[in-house]
């Protein structure tokens, strides 16, 4: 069930770090999505490693949202290159 929770909070990390982040970023429904739960993702099992949280314990809120964004700064850092 962690993981389903991770995803979920994921989702509505993604869209926030979005809405934070300052200048205009990946658009589409799923790029976001998929930023948000892979920093939800991140931050989950970086926590985790560094002893931050217990197995089975999922990244909270505000945690998903900044890796979010690093992985939305990074996105923009790295990624499509072809603007």
């Amino acid at each position: 069930m962690g993981i389903i929770w991770t995803i979920l909070i994921g989702f509505v990390a993604g869209v926030v770090a979005k809405f934070l982040s300052p200048s205009a970023g990946p658009s589409g429904f799923f790029l976001t999505a998929a930023l948000g739960i892979g920093g939800s993702l991140a931050a989950t099992y970086l926590g985790q490693a560094l002893g931050w949280y217990r197995d089975g314990d999922v990244a909270g809120f505000i945690m998903s949202v900044i890796g979010a964004m690093v992985l939305l700064f990074l996105y923009r850092k790295f990624g499509s290159k072809a603007r």
